[in-house]
């Protein structure tokens, strides 16, 4: 395949974009997705870190993806390029990857071997790009970053970007130096610890779209987040209430400046967003106005406690209403602090239905401690229920622990197990619900990864190389010796942990 076929869907997606920005500043950076444009693009962390490089007076941005078809371009032999000038990555001063979750770590691997670039932070020297992580991993476990990452910035990032884009000027070397002793900022080598995750000041916010372009999961849709945070202490979330001084809430008056006239497509993003005390005002404000509109995270106490958001959603053109059910029972639900109980489920479908919507969907977790079958037994008798009120889908994920919530060091339950359950609830369910579950071997990889350390990292190259099939992500594990963080005891259906020394904490 020749370098313009390659290279004609970018230049295709590039002319279909509003808002891209270009300048010929001193210092380079490569904002870098490692994943596909599609989603990429749908990321508002993303997005912002690429304006605020471009605010900075001495700073340009363009940006680069995984690419579709990964094995096309290697086989090309063509070098990963910016979207922007079609550059090679590989020029530039910096490249700056965002991180959404641990699956994404390979991306990483594809994107610095496709660019032509060492792999280990210790193989490149002077003249190779710095190369930078960061993004929603960073709140909860970095560490697998470790061996490939020259910088990891910490947390949020709207002023860190502005202090990298300060240090690029200084050289390589020295850029090290400097950030290893700046706050939010772990330099591999040069920090003595990791620092806590870094908080934006308020007056940044709020993330939101710089680029609309119809190839997204969410088609031309203009993104914005009326709250950061979240005011609710579920212990299974790294975004509870204690992360980062928990919701902050922008005025609607300022999301509605924001929101550029000619976007028909809005997208209220957010941890919780019902939970702000005037998203009613906000969506209304939004429908009267023509607009078609979709919130994130809505939460089903929320919307029992204020039916006219359903009623304004169903009003702007959504035809599902998708809410959480978590734990499979109200035991469960208690046990999580999920503020949710089957009551509210059932008179939230009743409210969709009324409202016109054609379906509800619910998310729900498989696997949690000390789930047995009698919670998915009453999980179906609950659907059973609902469905007789509107027709019920469920997404189901496997439950991965995540460093830095309460619920970290739970045990994984086995692969063998969590598809016993899954297959178990879809005959409970057969007839009143659908249930679309994801893989629980790719969860039991996301698990090893999100409880892991460097070695994990280093494992997860070693399963990138040999393909990238489970097979190779097991072996990997295995040669690797890489061990998840040790289960602690439930105590009052609450895991209680001891604080880890010199593990990233939240501030």
């Amino acid at each position: 395949m020749s370098r313009w076929t390659l290279l004609e869907p970018i230049r295709t997606r590039l002319a279909d974009e509003q808002g891209t920005l270009v300048k010929q500043p001193r210092a380079r950076i490569a904002p870098c997705y490692p994943s596909p444009y599609h989603v990429g693009m749908s990321s508002l962390g993303f997005q912002t870190v690429y304006r605020e490089i471009h605010q900075h007076a001495d700073a340009t941005a363009e940006r680069a993806f995984l690419p579709d078809d990964v094995a096309a371009w290697r086989e090309a032999r063509v070098p990963l390029c910016t979207y922007e000038t079609q550059s090679e990555v590989s020029q530039f001063d910096c490249l700056a990857f965002s991180v959404s979750y641990e699956l994404e770590l390979t991306g990483v691997l594809e994107m610095l071997e496709l660019s032509g670039l060492p792999l280990h932070r210790e193989e490149r020297s002077e003249r190779h790009p710095l190369v930078v992580c960061g993004g929603p991993l960073t709140f909860s476990n970095p560490v697998p970053l470790e061996p490939f990452a020259d910088v990891v910035v910490m947390g949020e990032a709207e002023e860190l970007i502005h202090v990298l884009c300060d240090a690029l000027t200084l050289g390589k070397s020295a850029a090290l130096a400097h950030l290893a002793h700046h706050p939010g900022f772990y330099v591999p080598g040069l920090s003595s610890t990791w620092p806590e995750v870094a908080k934006a000041d308020d007056d940044r916010l709020p993330a939101r779209s710089q680029i609309i372009t119809p190839h997204t999961e969410l088609r031309s849709m203009f993104l914005i987040e009326p709250e950061r945070g979240c005011s609710r202490g579920c212990t299974y979330c790294v975004m509870r209430r204690t992360t980062n001084g928990g919701m902050r809430t922008v005025p609607p008056e300022r999301v509605l400046d924001l929101i550029p006239g000619n976007a028909p497509r809005v997208g209220l993003v957010g941890a919780a967003v019902t939970d702000h005390p005037r998203i009613v005002d906000l969506l209304r404000t939004l429908v009267e106005d023509g607009r078609q509109v979709g919130i994130s995270s809505l939460r089903a106490d929320r919307l029992c406690a204020r039916p006219e958001l359903v009623s304004l959603l169903a009003k702007s053109g959504a035809k599902t209403l998708t809410t959480a059910a978590d734990g499979a029972s109200e035991r469960l639900r208690t046990a999580l602090d999920r503020k949710t109980n089957a009551a509210q489920l059932i008179k939230t479908a009743t409210l969709a239905r009324e409202a016109g919507f054609r379906q509800l969907k619910l998310y729900l977790m498989v696997g949690l401690p000390g789930e047995e079958d009698r919670d998915l037994d009453e999980l179906a008798e609950m659907a059973g229920e609902i469905s007789r009120i509107i027709p019920l889908r469920f997404g189901c994920a496997p439950f991965v622990a995540k460093r830095n919530t309460p619920m970290d060091g739970s045990p994984f339950t086995p692969i063998e197990e969590t598809e016993r359950r899954i297959a178990y609830l879809r005959a409970r369910l057969r007839g009143r619900a659908e249930i679309r579950p994801t893989s629980p071997r790719w969860a039991w990889v996301e698990y090893m990864l999100a409880q892991g350390g460097e070695d994990a990292g280093l494992a997860a190259e070693a399963a990138w190389r040999a393909g990238g099939t489970f097979a190779a992500w097991k072996r990997a594990f295995r040669e690797s010796g890489v061990k998840p963080f040790a289960a602690r005891r439930v105590l009052d259906g609450r895991l209680r942990l001891p604080q880890l020394a010199a593990w990233p904490t939240v501030a």
